[in-house]
């Protein structure tokens, strides 16, 4: 490999990092060197890592791989043993310097570090665990770190690593066992789920021990988080979202990334040559929001979905296509309905939701009250009776009809 400086490696360690969407800092605790007699860094700045580029691209979070070279050939990574990039590779050291440096200009919040496998799984979570301890023990940096961390590295690294990082995430990679096998077949889809177990359960015996003991050190306290890559395999929505279902279930996972596969150059003849709809990603990122924050079971978001074809619809999102298919749950009176009812009207959000609960307790609620705490009541009144408004039969209403397909523009398309 060529000698190069270490501009050269960040922008191509930087660019094979952005089909990582993984590295949300949400849900860490809060942190500040502030006040502090030694240290750099906080975890407690405005706009660390909300802002996504479409291909992935985390703003405000210096995001790279260790290194981009891997002795894996997955069919669907541009990185792949296979694939004919240009290779770079940070030391350690390097990364510290790196990340110390952008800080220091206010350019980051915080370190969003993986990479692909050299040598070993072992030998790779050592140099990413080096990161992270550097940081921390010699220049007791309290920003943000997220590592990735590899399966089959030894748990006493992932010991490690979870001492010194805030998140730490694992790749499942594919929503389907048939699916990873068909196109990444050296990794395994139990090997995958037992290193997220062991995750857990390390997550779960820190936060006991802490509620005992003060001292007891922590353990990768803003949890862990997976990415699926969806559109490379043949796996259904239906699929995807019972997939992240078991995932939020058995390993109490933080959140569930869904990156819509990206063709990338000199790509396998197993992969499909078009990229899936970027509104299919959205609908999947909405059917979670479901899931997790609305009340709906994995049986109500497979019912939004096509029957034969097990995808949900892209011309309406999931909650207005479940509305449809059970007309029979409205109108929902808002100044009666429990709260689970109302967060079923499509159109309502889990805050709109919580103002009317607040608000119908002094009066009864009107539809230009409901309108003050929502962006369209338009939406909303074939679903709703409010003291002066109650619709006719929602089939008849022509507002329930989903507006036109909007194309959905790329930031950064040629």
């Amino acid at each position: 490999m060529a000698q190069l400086d270490l501009r050269a490696k960040l922008g191509i360690l930087a660019d094979a990092a952005k089909y990582d969407a993984s590295c949300a800092s949400s849900g860490t605790r809060k942190r500040s060197s502030e006040g502090q007699a030694k240290g750099i860094g906080s975890t407690e700045g405005m706009g660390i890592c909300h802002a996504y580029a479409p291909d992935g691209r985390c703003i405000s979070l210096l995001k790279i791989l260790l290194t981009n070279s891997c002795i894996f050939d997955c069919h669907y990574c541009i990185n792949r043993k296979s694939s004919n990039v240009r290779r770079a590779r940070f030391t350690p050291a390097e990364v510290v310097e790196l990340t110390l440096s952008f800080y220091r200009r206010n350019y980051i919040e915080g370190l969003f570090l993986s990479s692909g496998i050299i040598r070993s799984s072992d030998y790779t979570m050592e140099q990413l665990v080096e990161v992270a301890r550097s940081l921390r023990e010699d220049h007791h940096f309290r920003g943000y770190i997220h590592l990735k961390t590899i399966p089959d590295a030894d748990p006493l690294l992932i010991e490690a690593a979870g001492r010194h990082a805030d998140r730490l995430s694992i790749n499942v990679e594919l929503p389907t066992e048939s699916g990873l096998a068909r196109l990444a077949p050296e990794k395994s889809a139990p090997r995958i789920e037992g290193a997220m177990a062991g995750v857990r359960h390390k997550i779960e015996d820190r936060q006991d021990a802490r509620r005992r003991y003060r001292s007891a050190p922590g353990f990768a306290p803003a949890g862990q988080s997976t990415q699926m890559i969806i559109g490379a395999d043949a796996a259904t929505d239906r699929d995807i979202m019972t997939k992240a279902h078991g995932l939020y279930d058995r390993h109490a996972l933080r959140r569930v990334y869904y990156s819509a596969f990206s063709p990338i150059p000199d790509a396998s003849a197993v992969l499909p040559l078009k990229r899936p709809p970027l509104i299919r990603e959205h609908r999947l990122y909405q059917s979670d929001w479901m899931l997790r924050f609305y009340g709906y079971s994995l049986a109500d978001i497979s019912a939004a979905a096509d029957p034969a074809s097990g995808m949900l619809p892209l011309d309406m999102d999931p909650k207005l296509a479940w509305a449809l298919r059970f007309r029979e749950h409205f109108p929902v009176d808002v100044n009666r309905a429990p709260r689970e009812a109302l967060l079923r009207v499509p159109g309502l959000g889990v805050k709109a939701v919580n103002g009317i609960l607040a608000a119908r307790r002094w009066r009864r609620l009107r539809l230009e009250d409901i309108a003050r705490l929502t962006r369209s009541v338009v939406k909303l009144r074939p679903f709703l009776i409010a003291e002066d408004w109650r619709p006719v039969r929602l089939g008849d209403r022509l507002e329930v009809a989903p507006p036109p397909p909007r194309q959905q523009l790329e930031l950064f398309a040629a």
